[in-house]
């Protein structure tokens, strides 16, 4: 049993490095609207973030879309990875504690369920980086086996 479950160990692994691949595409997509619709509306993301009391909220409404929008560039291409995942990662617990808690859980309900699903995807980079297919591999020799 022991062997088989070794052997099939090996063969999963081949596919972590598109696994992380393909994850980290889809993180910056899920990022894509909400920065764009702070940055085409900096006035009414200023507001918002005032509503919610954030100190600073006119910083803050320019900074997180400016890291969001940076974060999508930097997860399609893998570079930074660890670092852009960790700004990411206190965005969406930020917002989950500000925005969706009161929601509850369920997206249905605006609830802090795909903010959760985008900070474990942030920590999954942190702790395992962006796979082979990323600059990060071919620049500062990231993950070589």
């Amino acid at each position: 049993m022991r062997e088989l479950y070794a052997e099939v160990a090996v063969l999963f692994g081949y596919m972590r490095h598109i696994v992380l691949l393909v994850a980290r595409w889809l993180l910056a997509y899920g990022f894509l609207q909400p920065a764009m619709m702070k940055l085409n509306d900096l006035p009414g993301t200023e507001r918002f973030f005032q509503s919610l009391h954030i100190p600073f909220y006119n910083f803050f409404a320019h900074l997180v879309p400016m890291i969001e929008a940076s974060g999508i560039v930097l997860l399609v291409f893998g570079l930074f990875t660890r670092i852009i995942s960790l700004f990411l990662a206190v965005i969406m617990i930020t917002a989950i504690v500000l925005v969706h808690w009161s929601n509850g859980f369920s997206v249905a309900n605006n609830g802090f369920e795909i903010p959760l699903y985008y900070f474990l995807f942030a920590l999954i980079f942190m702790a395992f980086g962006p796979g082979k297919y990323s600059l990060d591999y071919f620049i500062f020799k990231e993950e070589r086996e």
